[in-house]
């Protein structure tokens, strides 16, 4: 059983990557764009932590989106998340929002964190634009 399960392992790492990918755009299209419509949040000011958020929302998820540069972007991904957890859900004193991340709505910043730093060592998977590529002499045909 193993076995047979492991086999599909390479379609669902590629599924997760392209899921995670469209949830993480959709908070960056919501940011920039507006889209889809949500809390009322006015556009954010060019340069600001919040347009820079959703830039890192929309260009690197597009980027593991299509596995390319899968790694990096999803380290830089991983890194704001990070950032968005200690800035915008961490407890402060005093704790109104509790110190579980259900409680203080920071459990989506904490997965999608997880979920890419799981792809910076992962690699893409299949169907990705670098799976695609010819592989280089020597280099590590598993990612």
């Amino acid at each position: 059983m193993s076995a047979r399960l492991s086999a599909h392992a390479p379609t669902f790492l590629a599924l997760l990557r392209i899921v995670t990918a469209l949830l993480f755009i959709e908070h960056g299209t919501q940011k920039l764009l507006g889209f889809p419509p949500g809390p009322s949040m006015p556009s954010p000011q060019a340069l600001s932590m919040i347009w820079w958020a959703g830039m890192i929302e929309l260009v690197p998820g597009a980027l593991v989106l299509v596995g390319l540069f899968t790694r990096p972007a999803a380290f830089l991904a991983a890194g704001e998340m990070a950032l968005a957890y200690w800035i915008g859900h961490f407890p402060r004193l005093p704790l109104p929002d509790g110190f579980f991340p259900v409680n203080n709505d920071g459990d989506a910043a904490i997965l999608f964190c997880f979920i890419f730093l799981y792809l910076v060592f992962a690699g893409p998977g299949r169907w990705s634009i670098e799976a695609m590529r010819p592989a280089r002499p020597g280099a590590n045909e598993e990612s």
